[in-house]
């Protein structure tokens, strides 16, 4: 019953997530290769996180 209020940790992450490859995505239509690729990076961390994140749930 009390799972329905519990947070999911990895909503904000994502949330991050997208917002930084749409950053990316944009930065390559202008043309600003190392502001994409910075970008890109980035995301991957956050991507390492909640994959990480997610596993340790699942093998909870």
């Amino acid at each position: 019953m009390f799972g329905l209020f519990k947070s999911n940790p990895t909503k904000k992450l994502r949330k991050t997530y997208d917002m930084k490859l749409e950053q990316a995505m944009h930065a390559q239509r202008k043309g600003d290769i190392k502001t994409y690729s910075m970008l890109t990076a980035e995301s991957e961390s956050i991507w390492t996180e909640i994959q990480a994140i997610e596993e340790k749930e699942k093998n909870k």
